[in-house]
């Protein structure tokens, strides 16, 4: 994977570009994955996109190949959100549609309020746009992590983001050990910052299409809150898909690919 080096450590990032080569000027789609996963989130969406849409996806600083920022480091929602501007920009793309979950979708809404030139669309999976609306994290996440180790907390989490069944085998295995080998302290240190943040304030004031993505069983952010959000949004699509939990874009990639392919195609003209 290429990488850019940032005044805060390196972020690891690629970009597929295998579209037709009937499509002019393909658009681009920047994926922004949340806490204590990769990039590798997104794969099963990218056979519904690839065809039509260069593809950029980054691991989230903190995670995957990115650097890992030391404990105490400052987070702040305007850095995460200048970590996704400038993967974009080393991509080539000036504009294009950001695609978010978990907190990687709250980047995405704030980064749509602050630099609304730089966005075609947004797409927010499973993402809170007010911290305080987020349910059974603080006091939490931090005593779990604390008491037992980010090994037993990924462990617990996984009945959280899943029902049973959801995940073939081989992909649970995959998602559960991204989880358990994260850094704690950024994990806590992301979990703080979503909890602290409220964008309600700027919402209203996005006005470019709007895709919003909900489990309708997710602990941490149930569909009241993508309810809401998708009220306060003048041009917004809510699409809410049964016996889901927090990791809907791993257990429904296929299903939201093809959710996301429909939305851009009516929107935007695609064929």
């Amino acid at each position: 994977m290429p990488y850019l080096d940032s005044p805060d450590g390196r972020l690891s990032y690629d970009v597929i570009d295998i579209t037709a080569p009937w499509v002019e000027s393909p658009q681009t789609i920047l994926f922004h994955h949340g806490v204590s996963t990769t990039s590798g989130i997104w794969s099963e969406w990218l056979p519904q996109l690839a065809d039509r849409y260069r593809i950029v996806r980054f691991d989230t600083r903190g995670f995957g190949r990115s650097a890992v920022p030391d404990p105490g480091f400052a987070w702040s929602m305007d850095g995460l959100v200048a970590d996704a501007l400038a993967v974009a920009a080393a991509a080539g793309a000036e504009r294009f549609h950001c695609v978010g979950e978990s907190i990687g979708g709250t980047v995405a809404i704030a980064l749509a309020i602050r630099h609304p030139d730089r966005l075609l669309s947004l797409t927010v999976s499973n993402g809170a746009h007010q911290g305080s609306a987020v349910q059974n994290v603080r006091g939490q996440w931090d005593r779990r992590i604390a008491d037992d180790g980010q090994e037993a907390w990924a462990n617990e989490m996984m009945a959280r983001r899943f029902f049973p069944g959801a995940l073939s085998e081989e992909k649970f295995r995959w998602f559960e050990r991204e989880h358990a080998t994260c850094s704690a302290h950024v994990t806590l240190g992301l979990a703080n910052l979503l909890l602290e943040t409220d964008l309600t304030p700027g919402v209203g004031g996005i006005r470019m299409p709007v895709l919003l993505l909900s489990p309708d069983a997710s602990p941490f952010i149930p569909p009241s809150v993508m309810c809401d959000l998708h009220a306060r949004l003048p041009d917004s699509e809510l699409q809410v898909f049964a016996h889901s939990r927090h990791g809907l874009p791993l257990s429904h990639g296929r299903e939201c690919g093809a959710a996301l392919r429909r939305f851009l195609d009516r929107r935007f003209g695609a064929g």
